[in-house]
């Protein structure tokens, strides 16, 4: 649960602000997303005589464009008279992918809100609205809003209630605690549009994504140490014709691998190779695997990212057979 003084000292902060800005991770998930345009309807809500820009590094996958405001995501900050800075899913700086280009305003010196759910928060901005017990942002978002009891439209709900649904797997994660069944009931009741959600997130896949899909299940390879290990490389994204985002949601077959203690996608993009890692045992801890590689996230879903490329490796081992 967050800090109810902290969460008014939010508010404050906001009613001052004439010009507010709201931003995500880059490669933005539906969770990411969600929590964008959710907390920009409630803003404008809240404080219509204000102005709120929503930003993400990159484009919503197309999935998530069913979602009502994704036609208003900008890409490039335009930070002048900027008053205050949102930030949401977002574990530290370097994962909106501004960092580099706009340290400014990562600093304490900034009014910024971060809100987020990833237990390697690194509570970058002046209020930190953290709270590594929640699966998602958007269940945060919807405690914020009723807290200081905004009102939850369908619109809003829906937005919220897709975040919840995709960083739980559809509920089936191990993340889904009572919580989450709570917030998931919250947002029906205030109108979450949840077939429309089902029909877009969990019951659509263009020819691409399954090509792509293909490639990292005939990839798999069985580790030693208990995994269940595939690859992607940019020739693969090139010859299925699959955007980056359309990854998602693979990893999941990996780890339903009997007896494996954790499943991991290694992917090439953009001169690095990013690594997925999820387990379903209480016995493994993935982020403590991915901060070996600086990366980190949850004890059972994290990811990391290193310069490189993907290079295969062949092993062959003689085995007396008598």
């Amino acid at each position: 649960m967050l800090n109810l003084h902290d969460i008014r000292n939010s508010a404050d902060l906001l009613s001052r602000a004439e010009r507010i800005l709201v931003f995500c991770h880059a490669n933005p998930d539906g969770d990411a997303i969600g929590a964008l345009l959710g907390i920009r309807l409630l803003l404008e809500a809240a404080y219509p005589d204000k102005h709120i820009l929503v930003l993400c590094k990159d484009s919503a996958p197309d999935t998530l464009l069913f979602l009502p405001g994704t036609e208003r995501i900008a890409h490039d900050p335009h930070l002048r008279n900027t008053d205050a800075v949102v930030f949401v899913d977002s574990a530290e700086p370097k994962l909106t992918g501004l960092y580099e280009t706009h340290s400014e305003l990562f600093t304490k010196d900034v009014s910024s809100i971060n809100i987020d759910h990833h237990p390697t928060n690194a509570q970058f901005a002046r209020i930190n609205l953290v709270d590594p017990a929640a699966a998602s942002a958007c269940e945060i978002v919807a405690e914020i809003a009723d807290a200081l009891s905004w009102n939850i439209t369908p619109d809003i709900a829906t937005c919220l209630l897709t975040g919840v649904y995709t960083d739980t797997g559809g509920l089936l994660h191990s993340n889904t605690s009572v919580q989450v069944y709570r917030t998931v009931a919250r947002l029906l009741r205030a109108g979450a549009r949840q077939q429309e959600i089902i029909k877009h997130v969990f019951r659509t896949a263009k020819p691409s994504t399954l090509k792509l899909w293909g490639r990292v299940l005939e990839k798999i390879s069985l580790t030693e140490e208990g995994g269940a290990v595939s690859a992607v490389t940019k020739g693969d994204f090139a010859a299925t014709g699959a955007h980056y985002s359309e990854l998602t949601g693979a990893i999941d077959y990996l780890n339903a691998v009997p007896g494996m203690r954790f499943s991991m996608i290694l992917s090439e993009r953009d001169g690095k190779v990013k690594g997925s890692i999820r387990t379903l045992r209480d016995d493994v801890d993935v982020a403590e695997m991915a901060g070996k590689f600086d990366g980190g996230g949850h004890k059972k879903a994290a990811g990391f990212a290193l310069p490189g490329k993907l290079k295969s490796e062949v092993r062959w081992k003689v085995v007396n057979e008598e």
